[in-house]
């Protein structure tokens, strides 16, 4: 299909189910239902950018594609009704203009309400271009969450999600405009003391997302400064079962400490229907995670 008959034709997808690249795994003989099951998207970073052969930004971005290729990942999704969906930061990237930076962030957070269950928001440095994160968090939904919350957790089937947010300079600030840079993200000692908190609380096993990448096998630039810090908090509570973050538009995986690591690929690389990019994770009983990835995303498998 030709990109320009992939944008002609989107309101197909409002219909269809791409399973194309997904190995449908769970409901194999005897591995039994997993405790929680989630979708998954990342770096939407949705805005009203043109893309030519003259001005093509770093990274083969599609700005005005994500809308459309959400929408797909939004479908498919609810036909394979996990427990949640969540994206995994850079919601949204920098339009002309702040008015219009907004309204790309409604227009994008509109096709995210399509998914029919509780849906979640990571946050990613270029949700911070021209908006606070106080503006920012205005325009979007966390379900049950309060809505001037940066980081967070939540339960769902008795594993403890949490949310972490990353996006602090290297003075331990929050992210503004103007006031951070993408090569340099922290999580700062109240959080982690948070985090701390909230995983020794936690009744039973946990999985924790974040925008930026925890692992060592993350390109400097991607990673977490403190990473070490956080993955010692998260080693030490005994409970995580998995990470997953976005980020590094390619993505990458990585085992350490008895935890995995997912990074998803971006859904803003490439142009037409092919280069989407979506998942789904899951997490069992026994520790086993599985992530099944639709389109360019890969699959994963960690069996403890």
């Amino acid at each position: 299909m030709r990109r320009r008959e992939f944008l002609r034709g989107a309101g197909l997808a409002g219909g269809a189910v791409c399973m194309l690249n997904a190995k449908v795994l769970w409901g194999e003989e005897g591995q039994g239902q997993p405790l929680v099951r989630f979708g998954m998207v990342t770096d939407l970073h949705y805005a009203d950018i043109p893309m030519g052969a003259a001005d093509a930004p770093i990274g083969n971005r599609h700005y005005r594609e994500s809308c459309i290729k959400l929408r797909e990942a939004v479908n498919t999704l609810n036909s394979v009704k996990p427990d949640f969906m969540i994206e995994l930061g850079d919601f949204k990237d920098l339009s002309p203009d702040k008015d219009r930076t907004i309204a790309c962030l409604d227009e994008i957070e509109a096709v995210f309400a399509g998914f029919k269950g509780d849906r979640y928001h990571v946050l990613g440095n270029h949700d911070f271009d021209c908006l606070s994160k106080a503006e920012f968090l205005s325009h979007i939904r966390n379900a049950g969450q309060d809505k001037t919350l940066p980081h967070y957790s939540f339960v769902k089937n008795g594993v403890t999600c949490v949310v972490l947010d990353a996006c602090y300079n290297g003075k331990m600030e929050d992210y503004q405009p103007g006031n951070w840079t993408w090569t340099v993200a922290n999580v700062p000692p109240k959080e982690l003391d948070w985090l701390k908190e909230t995983l020794a609380k936690a009744p039973g096993p946990a999985i924790v997302f974040c925008h930026q990448r925890l692992d060592p096998n993350a390109e400097i630039n991607h990673e977490v400064r403190n990473s070490k810090t956080v993955r010692a908090v998260l080693k030490e509570s005994g409970k995580v079962k998995a990470v997953f973050t976005g980020h590094e538009h390619y993505g990458g995986t990585c085992e350490l400490d008895g935890i995995p690591y997912y990074s998803l690929r971006a859904l803003v690389v490439g142009t037409g229907e092919t280069f989407n990019s979506y998942a789904v994770g899951e997490l069992y009983a026994d520790g086993k995670v599985c992530v099944k990835g639709y389109r360019k995303a890969v699959d994963f498998v960690h069996a403890r």
